[in-house]
């Protein structure tokens, strides 16, 4: 048995050398190979230790990365919001999963290809794989790892480390050390294994589920009204639709259903309509508040989804509102502070076009309205976001006063949260809210009014979300991927 205070001696695989590529599958198999190897290594030897508690040193093993070598201001089309570097110069990333994110890195690569016409290098990063994320999703551990080894876990196998864990590449505050290489994506492969354990533990389904057009709400009603419609979307051969994901990665097909039901809801109950390369939607029920919207957004963002909608409920605040009616956000008030040291408050939050526009042509299309008659059901205008429920019961001058100024429509606890980490993210955003009540004019919900009112209401709106993301589904991504959302010195990936 090692001594307790002795230095351990490394032990890591050997490392392949690095290899040059210009076809981007082939970098991306290469990749794969490395981070199968890796991950092995470190399973492989910590079954070892378990089994027996013994222990030759610190076992570790590294994610892969890629990178970019360019000397020119290359010619692009500047249309495109990703798939290029600003200037040039060394460009690198770590990556993970790439069972998980394979159709991505390969779309990604190719573009730098394309654009700047040099190869891409794949090789053995300097950033070890913690043992937790090298376990895979359903891992599970019999007994103490400590008592086994005699010694802290983190003495014999890399551990989570904060400083790879951060987001300071999307925020545009990260500085390389030295001469070190810019990041070519907006996450590293450690914050990215962080989220999607995370994602995993609030939803109970694997993140391979997940879809690239997400549904956010704040109401179980919203996800019952999903559940049925998933479940009829699926036996439709023409919707294009070919299983639903539950809880506890439950599996429904046509042929049937497989995987036991959770006995219990997790805390983010997450539903999934699955489409083809993962063009389905993902329904999200975020519960309230604005830390739980930036709770989920932060991990789901790594996934690189197309679009998030937020479809939840919201306070009217102008006396010409009925309750029912929706408000399309152009403009949000953000009180909701989760994101202040992220995105300051002074930051605009823009309208995206695109979304706005598939938003309202679903609106009409659905409840029948056009043109003008739409304005008597739909207002399009600013949303307040609070962090306070219960803000009624303060005094009103100066919050009523903030809100008339800043010429809110609506206010909620979740929508300004979501646009804005989607703004921060470069995840094309937006929201609509239906009315459930009117406290500045004395109508507020009773037990037997919410309950009509969610019967007669909720299908509607639901319908609206899945109509507006199967328009948006249907643009060019590098439409739909606005330079809007994009900073001045950004990543060339997505």
């Amino acid at each position: 048995m090692n001594g307790f205070h002795e230095k351990l001696p490394l032990i890591s695989p050997p490392e392949p050398p690095a290899q040059d590529f210009t076809d981007a599958r082939a970098a991306v198999e290469m990749v794969q190979a490395l981070y199968a190897e890796a991950t092995g290594f470190l399973r492989e030897n910590f079954l070892k230790v378990m089994e027996g508690g013994k222990y030759a040193g610190h076992y570790r093993a590294y994610y892969p990365q890629i990178s970019l070598v360019t000397r020119s201001y290359a010619k692009i089309d500047t249309r495109l919001a990703f798939g290029h570097v600003a200037e040039p110069g060394v460009y690198a990333t770590t990556l993970t999963r790439p069972d998980l994110f394979a159709g991505y890195l390969t779309q990604q690569i190719d573009l730098l290809l394309k654009n700047h016409g040099v190869p891409i290098r794949v090789s053995v990063s300097d950033t070890p794989i913690p043992l937790h994320f090298a376990m895979g999703e359903n891992a599970h551990v019999e007994g103490s790892i400590e008592d086994r080894l005699h010694r802290p876990l983190r003495d014999v196998f890399d551990v989570p480390d904060l400083e790879n864990t951060n987001d300071l590449i999307a925020n545009g505050t990260y500085h390389p050390r030295g001469d070190g290489p810019r990041p070519l994506a907006p996450f590293t492969a450690q914050r990215i294994d962080y989220s999607l354990a995370r994602l995993a533990h609030y939803t109970a389904t694997s993140p391979v589920h997940f879809q690239n057009h997400v549904l956010f709400t704040n109401y179980q009603f919203y996800m019952d009204e999903f559940l049925a419609y998933a479940r009829d979307a699926i036996m439709d051969p023409d919707s294009g639709y070919t299983a639903l994901i539950e809880g506890g990665n439950v599996i429904t097909t046509v042929d049937g259903t497989t995987g036991t039901p959770l006995g219990k809801l997790p805390q983010m109950p997450t539903y999934h309509l699955v489409g083809p390369d993962n063009t389905g939607i993902t329904m999200v029920n975020i519960g309230v508040g604005p830390s739980n919207a930036k709770t989920i957004t932060d991990h789901v963002a790594v996934l690189r989804p197309h679009a998030w909608l937020m479809l939840g409920h919201c306070a009217g605040l102008r006396n010409s509102q009925n309750l029912g009616d929706y408000v399309l956000a152009h403009a949000y008030v953000r009180e909701d502070h989760v994101l202040d040291d992220d995105l300051p408050v002074w930051v605009p939050v823009p309208a995206l076009a695109e979304i706005q526009i598939a938003l309202e042509q679903a609106v009409a299309d659905v409840t029948g309205y056009s043109g003008y008659e739409l304005k008597t059901i739909m207002r399009t205008g600013t949303v307040a976001t609070i962090d306070n429920r219960n803000w009624e019961l303060r005094d009103q001058s100066g919050p009523v006063q903030r809100l008339s100024q800043s010429r809110a429509i609506a206010l909620d606890m979740e929508s300004a949260t979501i646009a804005a980490n989607g703004f921060r993210f470069r995840v094309p955003y937006g929201t609509l809210l239906c009315v459930s009540d009117k406290p500045l004019h004395g109508e507020l919900k009773l037990p037997g009014m919410a309950t009509e009112f969610y019967t007669r209401q909720v299908a509607q709106h639901l319908q609206i979300g899945i109509k507006a993301m199967q328009a948006i589904r249907d643009m060019p991504l590098e439409r739909l991927h606005s330079r809007k959302l994009r900073s001045f010195d950004e990543t060339a990936f997505l």
